[in-house]
This record gives structure tokens, C-alpha cells and sequence, in this order.
């Protein structure tokens, strides 16, 4: 019998056993394996020999299966083998301290962990002369708070100096234009999405055995195409519009879908507004340095007079802008598991994303066309009536209509 198949049974019920069903339990396998049957338990199980024989003894004297000793006591006080721990003090400072240099992670969090296995540790605290396994040190780890994980997609790269001074700059500006009553807005486009059969990662809940069937290879040709998801979220109402595009994300496709925001939500809420403010990323359609942002922004103030204010956030840092947590991860979350057959299925799961904070959704498609490469000269560019902040003009400045 493979010592693997008597670890595997012996740690599936070793979590319902004490410690003398254990001994008795691995006893029974010994016996059953005949001769050398016990130190091939002792090694499959981490028991000791002595442990092994003593449920050998306690088996062969049939002495009450269902009768524990007096008390409830499964062993003699200070009876059996002692901790290692227990016996060498210094083993759990020392396999601290072959760890601190190499932990990650947050150091107020319980949770810590390590790059190094247990089997390396295990052989360095031996090297130090340390009696030790590397079952016990994945059992002293587990104590200390530490566990195996995986890689987790937090860092942007390299941060600008200004980095958190302009962060403060947007949220003094965000509570100055609400404290006034002025509409804010974030914006972005969400990641492009296939339209068709195929399968959308997430789960939900259907009949058993019944999972919707879906395409097995995710190319487009089998679809109706790619859909561009570009959201406008209200800080001040908890409110979001999601225009669906089918063409190209450009600027024009961006400031567009900032001007159906206006007209079907925004001009309702915010009738006496004189002012915009926008936080958006600085890359992208809508980026700090897009000609194209800046004179379809143009465009939008001289048809609605609105003095459109616009604040970047630094080249790194776009997952803090506030619509990536407060609309399209709800989004995600409310069409996970469904395959996005339609236009009017993703209109339908967008509009229908709720939170318990009230978040109210309104989406629509965009089937007009935004060719790419459109050049905007400098004569254009001069055109556009824009003042730069004081504090780094290159991701704050107000776009004015050119009109009176």
C-alpha cells in the first residue's frame, strides 16, 4: 500500500479523531500492512513509533471503544511527546528571523507571508542545528500568522513627486465645486468587451447540472463584434450613465458620451449649474494630453455654457479614480457569469446595477462611428479657450465657451 493513500486517509479523518482514536486509527493500519507496517505509519502519519504501538496495545486489549479514560482525559498528565518547540526555545525566533528579511505584505496586517518554502527553512534552521521538519515548520508558520499566496496586481510603477499633493488638489477642489452645488463627475472606459455566446468569468446561480452553454474559443469573428463601455459617474448623486459604444474609443467618443450624461441626467439634477469639474485619468481617450479631448471639450462647453473644469489624476494611479469602485466594479459584479449576447442584454445588466448605497445606473448604446487619427492642428488648438491652474497646469485647467 502507498504511504501516500495512508497520509491522505489519515488527514481526512484526523480533524474528527482525538488523540487516542488517532494512535488506534494508525495502529489498525500497521496491523493491516503486516511486517515494517509500523514505521510505515509512523513515517505516512508523523507519529511517533511508541505512538503507534501503544495503539497497538490499546487495540489488542480491546479496552472500551467508546469509554474514555476518567476525567476525559485521552493520555497521562504530561504524558506524551513533548513540543519542539517546547524543548528548543530558540527554534521559533531563529525561523523568524530567516523570514523577516523576505516578508512582504502590510506590516500592521495579522497576515503575513513568505517567498521561501518550508523545506528550505526547514533545511537552513537544521544547518543552525535545529532538530526540525518541514511539517513542522509549516505547522510554526501557520501559528505565526503566515500563508501561501499568490502575486496581487497593486503596483503602477514608478509614482510622480507630486503624486499626493495632487491628489489633495482634486479632492480640496471635488469639495469645493459640491459645497457649491456644481455637478462633479468621474470618468473612464471600462474595459472592452466581446458580444456574443462566449463565456464571462464569475459564477451564478442556475438549476444544477445546467450551466449556460457557451463558445469554446473567444474569437471575434464567431461574435457581433466588441462593445466599449465609457461611464460617467456622479460623486454627489451616487449616480451613473454608461454609454455603450460599438466603434473606436477616442476622444470624441469620450466627451460625447459625457454630453448624453448632461442631457439625459445631469441638466435634470443640476438646472442652475454654471460649472463642471471632471477627475479623470491621464491616459487614454480621455487624456491629459489629447488634443482632441481638449476641443470636443470645446465643442461641448459652447453648446451647453458650462465652464468645464478638468483634473487629471497622475500617470500611475488611474485605480483611484472613484467610478472604477463605485460603478464599473458593481457592473462586473452584476453581469458576472452571463455571456454578453447582445447590445441589449449589456444595456439591460448594466442598467439593471444596484448597490445598497443607491447606486442608480442609466446606459445606452452609441452606434455612431469615431475614426481614429483625427489630427487637430494648432490653429484648433489655439482655439479652445483654456486657463491652466496655478498647480501643474499639464492636469488642471478650465475650458470657458468661447461666447459670451
Amino acid at each position: 500500500m502507498n504511504t501516500e493513500h495512508i497520509q491522505e486517509r489519515f488527514e481526512l479523518f484526523k480533524p474528527f479523531l482525538n488523540e487516542r482514536q488517532r494512535r488506534i486509527l494508525a495502529a489498525i493500519e500497521a496491523q493491516i500492512l503486516g511486517y515494517g507496517g509500523i514505521a510505515l505509519v509512523a513515517r505516512a502519519t508523523g507519529l511517533s513509533r511508541n505512538t503507534v504501538v501503544a495503539g497497538g496495545i490499546e487495540l489488542k486489549a480491546r479496552k472500551g471503544a467508546d469509554v474514555t479514560p476518567e476525567g476525559g482525559r485521552i493520555r497521562r498528565p504530561g504524558g506524551g511527546r513533548k513540543r519542539t518547540v517546547q524543548k528548543d526555545l530558540t527554534l521559533g525566533g531563529d525561523l523568524e528571523y530567516l523570514i523577516e528579511p523576505v516578508t512582504r505584505g502590510d506590516p500592521e496586517s495579522a497576515l503575513r507571508w513568505t517567498c521561501k518554502s518550508v523545506r528550505r527553512l526547514a533545511e537552513e534552521l537544521k544547518q543552525m542545528g535545529h532538530e526540525t521538519s518541514h511539517r513542522m515548520v509549516a505547522e510554526l508558520l501557520d501559528q505565526m500568522g503566515y500563508s501561501l499566496q499568490a502575486n496581487r496586481k497593486t503596483m503602477e510603477g514608478r509614482s510622480h513627486p507630486d503624486r499626493d499633493a495632487q491628489f489633495q488638489y482634486i479632492h480640496q477642489k471635488v469639495k469645493k465645486f459640491q459645497k457649491q452645488g456644481q455637478p462633479v463627475i468621474s470618468v473612464d472606459t471600462k474595459k472592452k468587451e466581446l458580444v456574443g455566446h462566449f463565456k464571462n468569468q464569475g459564477r451564478e446561480w442556475r438549476p444544477k447540472d445546467n450551466p449556460e452553454e457557451v463558445l469554446i474559443y473567444d474569437f471575434q469573428a464567431l461574435g457581433s463584434g466588441k462593445v466599449t463601455p465609457y461611464g460617467v459617474y456622479d460623486l454627489s448623486q451616487n449616480k451613473g450613465w454608461v454609454s455603450v459604444g460599438v466603434d473606436h474609443d477616442t476622444a470624441a467618443f469620450a466627451v460625447e458620451s459625457i454630453r448624453r450624461w448632461w442631457n439625459t441626467m445631469g441638466c435634470q439634477v443640476y438646472p442652475q449649474a454654471k460649472r463642471l469639474l471632471i477627475t479623470a485619468d491621464s491616459g487614454g481617450s480621455n487624456g491629459a494630453r489629447v488634443k482632441l479631448w481638449k476641443t470636443e471639450l470645446q465643442r461641448f462647453t459652447n453648446e451647453t455654457g458650462l465652464s468645464v473644469s478638468v483634473c487629471h489624476f497622475p500617470p500611475g494611479t488611474s485605480k483611484w479614480n472613484k467610478i472604477e469602485h463605485r460603478l464599473f466594479s458593481f457592473i462586473s459584479q452584476n453581469w458576472r457569469g452571463k455571456p454578453l449576447i447582445s447590445h441589449e442584454v449589456i444595456v439591460k445588466l448594466i442598467a439593471a446595477t444596484t448597490t445598497k448605497t443607491g447606486l442608480k445606473v442609466e446606459c445606452g448604446v452609441d452606434s455612431n462611428g469615431y475614426p481614429q487619427g483625427i489630427k487637430v492642428t494648432d490653429k484648433e488648438l489655439r482655439a479652445v479657450n483654456l486657463t491652466k491652474d496655478a498647480f501643474h497646469g499639464e492636469w488642471n485647467y478650465t475650458i470657458k465657451p468661447n461666447h459670451a
